[in-house]
């Protein structure tokens, strides 16, 4: 074990070893904004050697041989760049700027996202977004959102318009990891399930990893959503402001340092603020909506970069989002925020070398008072750091790294049966990586491994990961991933609610109250375990139409959760083991083990020309879980989901768009209720008389989520008309409408009076935004 930390360091230190041969380094950037192209290909002309630019701009072409060449950049938007280049055993440093194109450009053009999809990374259950993707949706309420986006992407169920939340791939919410710029942000969704925490037009990427994700991430056992923000403008003082019938947003951004001769590095800042007001507003808009629309929320987010010019980097940020449902269908008040603040670093070293790493610090809390007396709040809050280092050779690169989490959980929630249930604890873990990436021509290889060791349980988990691609033809992939996945915290939510607003945190621990056997084994760690195995094909069936099919499996080996199956108290020395009521374990304690799958296949279809934008996605899932008394299929299980998108751009300068979206989806699973009876609390002990004492509602439950809802399907529409006034100022006014056939999809159903809360009725928005 020493050995193998030691070589470890070795690497970490090693960083930029010398090579005999030449290297051509540095970073591409947009002439007119200052910011970094990303994904964008640069080549040598009329050779076999290239390579495609990062989420930075970075970009290195290593191994050349001596002599003279043309370094050339073809990117779609901009100007053709070339630059003749001679090369004698140098690494050769470019800061390339690239001047925006006046015109379209027509016929052949070599895109970024095509050259990472056939020869640079396997790309097996993840998807690619950029802002310019996300608005193509319909902009419900005026403004295009990731969760809008996310909800059409194969794999990911959405529990609608109200409630936000998201299923990946038969994992639960707390299964998926959320990254902003490197810090870990623990609810990206609002309660309202329109909108995420995230200002749509300063995202720079998100890569969304439904399953099989690589080494570089870890402790979470399903999905990976790492979100990047790009920096200000190094060029100019700009801005956007836009307001709607459900809120507003803004945007400023500039430079506070300008690129000079004889001096490349720049400052930059930028700051959202983004808000909701539809619980006034809807009262005005949408008299109709019975019990209105109580959904606000406030987003801020600020960024403050500093730029070498060279690719080196360092950015701080922080940010607060808040949300609030303001006395729901009477019933109940929901809050949480989360806040936190970070920086994060890229450093361009040695002549084939780049070093990144993040420290941040968030917390969330969040809070419901339904009017009882039953309490009901949680909390997480922490640190995290990670430190990477990625050595190129050639087409070929490998990536090591380190990363800390520490984290502190609070939890306190009161059940159906009035037993309570409360944590406090700090959790601490350490995790080394090492991935390598192969292009072996027509095999593209990305073995990799993960060490993470749970500090504050003593335990380590190993976890080998792999992805693997194979071109069949130029048209024609083969892809594969799987590994080994593991993590700490619970999901901690009510089984009996049809739909739960409030979903905690907890942290597995030796002090959790969980059974000391399962199945008839013994029970001795608190670390849930998973495997995936992902399979799929892509084709380019003709021009500008890709089709992708993947085939999945998740083996939940062992997960902890809550005990759905508690109805006595673990505190009552007459029910435990010994006692005159003596009961089993399964009834008594607070946490439960289980295992399960997630087996399914997702399909989809991409027509992308010009003007046109067609997306069309199919999933089939089946998730399942199996406890010491019984085999169920969660909250989650979505048999069927179906997802069609077009969006169409209309006049010479494409200023009119016109979108539309319809999805689809089949019944979450749900319990039953089996009958009502008066529960008596006997306040008074024996002496209490049960003739005249009046009791509480009680509720018999049936079979864990024996039912299942009715399925779900609604038809969005949407227009935008962009006007030029000026230079640098665009007025975009947008139309939409959300529900358009009034569809009457079920969001909550109260047990005890019989009412049902339907979903959002067809809703019209108008919004307009200004950028300038």
């Amino acid at each position: 074990m020493k050995k193998t930390l030691y070589i470890f360091l070795l690497l970490l230190l090693g960083v930029g070893v010398a090579s005999a041969q030449n290297t051509i380094k540095g970073v591409l950037i947009d002439e007119e904004k200052g910011e970094a192209i990303p994904y964008a290909q640069v080549f040598l002309e009329g050779t076999n050697y290239w390579s495609t630019t990062d989420l930075n701009g970075y970009f290195v072409i290593t191994k050349i041989p001596d002599g003279s060449y043309v370094i050339k950049v073809r990117y779609m938007g901009y100007q053709d760049y070339s630059e003749p280049v001679k090369l004698s055993h140098q690494t050769v440093t470019r800061n390339i700027h690239l001047k925006p194109s006046s015109v379209r450009l027509k016929g052949v053009v070599i895109t970024g996202d095509k050259a990472q999809e056939r020869k640079l990374q396997t790309q097996v259950s993840v998807e690619k977004i950029t802002a310019s993707q996300i608005q193509q949706m319909p902009s419900i309420g005026g403004q295009a959102d990731l969760a809008q986006y996310l909800q059409v992407l194969p794999g990911v169920n959405s529990t609608g318009d109200q409630g936000g939340q998201l299923y990946i791939r038969g994992g639960s919410m707390i299964q998926n990891l959320t990254l902003l710029d490197g810090m870990v942000v623990y609810n990206p969704f609002h309660s309202i399930g329109l909108y995420s925490i995230f200002e749509t037009d300063v995202i720079l990427n998100a890569d969304v990893f439904t399953g099989g994700f690589g080494a570089e991430y870890g402790g979470r056992l399903s999905s990976v959503m790492d979100i990047t923000t790009r920096d200000g403008n190094k060029k100019h003082h700009t801005g956007k402001v836009g307001l709607n019938t459900f809120g507003a947003n803004l945007i400023l951004e500039g430079p506070l340092k300008r690129e000079k001769s004889g001096s490349t590095s720049t400052i930059s800042y930028l700051f959202t603020a983004k808000n909701s007001y539809l619980s006034k507003s809807s009262e005005l808009l949408y008299p109709y909506i019975e019990g209105g629309l109580p959904f606000d929320f406030t987003d801020l987010y600020g960024k403050l970069s500093f730029n070498s010019g060279m690719g080196s980097k360092i950015n701080f940020f922080g940010f607060r989002f808040d949300d609030r449902v303001n006395q729901y269908q009477s019933l109940a008040d929901y809050h949480w925020v989360n806040y936190g603040t970070g920086s994060n670093f890229a450093l361009m070293t040695g002549a084939s070398s780049l070093v990144d790493g993040a420290v941040a610090y968030s917390k969330y809390e969040v809070t419901l008072d339904d009017g009882t007396t039953k309490p009901k709040s949680s909390s997480i809050g922490g640190f995290n750091m990670s430190l990477g280092i990625t050595n190129f050779m050639g087409l070929n690169k490998v990536k090591y790294g380190i990363s800390i989490e520490g984290y502190s959980t609070h939890y306190q929630y009161t059940n159906a049966y009035g037993l309570s249930r409360s944590q406090d604890e700090n959790t601490t873990s350490i995790a080394a990586y090492v991935t390598y990436h192969a292009n072996l021509g027509n095999w593209l290889l990305d073995p990799g491994v993960r060490f993470i060791y749970y500090a504050s349980m003593s335990e380590p988990s190993l976890e080998p990961r792999i992805a693997a691609k194979y071109n069949i033809t130029d048209k024609l992939r083969l892809k594969m991933a799987g590994g080994l996945y593991s993590q700490i915290l619970l999901d901690a939510r009510s089984d009996h609610d049809i739909v739960n607003l409030f979903s905690g945190f907890l942290t597995g621990s030796g002090q959790l109250n969980k059974p000391t056997y399962y199945q008839g084994d013994p029970v001795t760690s608190c670390v849930q375990r998973a495997q995936h195995i992902v399979a799929g094909l892509e084709y380019d069936a003709v021009d500008h139409l890709t089709l992708n099919m993947e085939l999945y499996f998740k083996n939940f080996s062992y997960l902890l959760g809550l005990n759905h199956n508690q109805i006595y108290d673990r505190n009552d020395p007459a029910y435990v083991i010994g006692g005159i009521y003596e009961q089993p374990q399964y009834y008594l304690t607070d946490f439960i083990i289980e295992k399960g799958y997630a087996t399914g296949a997702d399909f989809s279809a991409c027509y992308d020309l010009e003007r046109l934008y067609l997306w069309a996605t199919y999933s089939l899932g089946f998730v399942q879980r199996t406890d010491e008394v019984q085999t169920y299929s969660p909250h989650y299980d979505r048999r069927h989901t179906v997802n069609l998108l077009a969006t169409y751009a209309l006049g010479e300068d494409r200023e009119w768009e016109l979108s539309a979206r319809w999805s689809f989806g089949s019944g979450f699973p749900f319990t039953r209720t089996a009958g009502l009876y008066e529960s008596l609390p006997f306040g008074n002990g024996i002496s209490t008389d049960y003739t005249t004492e009046n009791g509480d509602m009680g509720i018999y439950y049936s079979d864990v989520y024996g039912g299942r809802l009715p399925t779900y399907h609604r038809l969005d529409l949407g227009a935008k008309r962009k006007f030029s006034l000026g230079r640098r100022s665009i007025l975009e006014v947008s139309l939409s409408v959300t529900n358009t056939y009034n569809r009457r999809n079920i969001f909550y159903f109260d047990r005890v009076t019989f009412d049902r809360v339907n979903q959002l009725p067809i809703l019209v928005c108008m919004g307009a935004t200004l950028s300038f």
